[in-house]
């Protein structure tokens, strides 16, 4: 496993700095637009909810991007929390198989 040392950002993050600021969006006005509530919108975008591959669909379609964009930056980031603020994986040991 590769080993990143700086915290990769949210997409909901990245979603806000990179696409709704610059576009003049609000939380609301783009949450309409993707057809979803704003309360799940606001969770994203202040990195207290993931993106799931519907959401990725969704904001794929509005921002001309793609829905893999989004849902490796979020396994990406889902990755990097879990390895750094989890500990029981490390105990776990590789399988060794018998080569005949």
């Amino acid at each position: 496993m590769r080993t990143r040392t700086r915290k990769p950002s949210h997409p909901g993050g990245i979603l806000y700095r990179m696409h709704m600021q610059p576009l003049g969006l609000t939380i609301t006005a783009l949450a309409q637009q993707l057809g979803i509530s704003r309360k799940a919108l606001s969770a994203i975008v202040n990195e207290r909810a993931a993106i799931t591959p519907d959401i990725a669909l969704r904001l794929s379609r509005a921002l001309d991007t793609t829905p893999e964009l989004w849902l490796d930056m979020q396994q990406t980031y889902t990755l990097w929390e879990t390895a750094n603020t989890r500990t029981e994986w490390r105990s776990v040991q590789p399988i060794k198989t018998a080569i005949a």
